[in-house]
């Protein structure tokens, strides 16, 4: 387990990283991102958990053992990774480059500001396309301010 003076330099990695590379297409088009896999992990427990004809109460303890098992599956995950890799300054770097890909600001970024762009340039429709691979609500049937905000959220 890192100590917390490597806690901080793993931090400071990750966030340098983060904003100095993001999130490059070239290596997402080959590997699932670990947030999609997340993603995909929440919407499978949510088709299965989430049943419309459960009553408030178990589909809430459903919700409950969602994000419990979630966090376990994150916390095994974290100190597998952990494990396999050597401490020292090397092993802080790859753990600092690993954990940069779950912070996303450089990429959270340059989409909204794709957004902000279209408005500018082509109006609600342009800003409409562009939110649309961000967020997966139906964006036809947002207004400006609804498309601003499912940008920022």
């Amino acid at each position: 387990m890192p100590s917390w003076s490597d806690t901080l330099v793993i931090t400071l990695i990750a966030l340098a990283a983060d904003a100095v590379i993001g999130d490059p297409d070239w290596l997402w088009r080959r590997l699932a991102h670990p947030v999609a896999v997340i993603g995909r992990a929440i919407a499978t427990l949510d088709r299965a958990l989430n049943r419309e004809t459960w009553s408030p109460a178990r589909r809430k303890l459903a919700g409950v053992a969602s994000i419990l098992l979630l966090t376990i599956a994150a916390l095994l995950a974290g100190y597998a990774i952990e494990a396999m890799i050597p401490r020292g300054l090397a092993g802080n770097i790859a753990l600092g480059l690993l954990a940069s890909t779950l912070i996303a600001q450089k990429s959270l970024y340059q989409h909204v500001a794709r957004v902000h762009a279209a408005f500018a340039a082509g109006g609600l429709k342009a800003a409409r396309e562009a939110v649309s691979l961000i967020v997966g609500r139906d964006p036809d049937s947002l207004d400006e301010s609804g498309v601003s905000r499912a940008a920022i959220e």
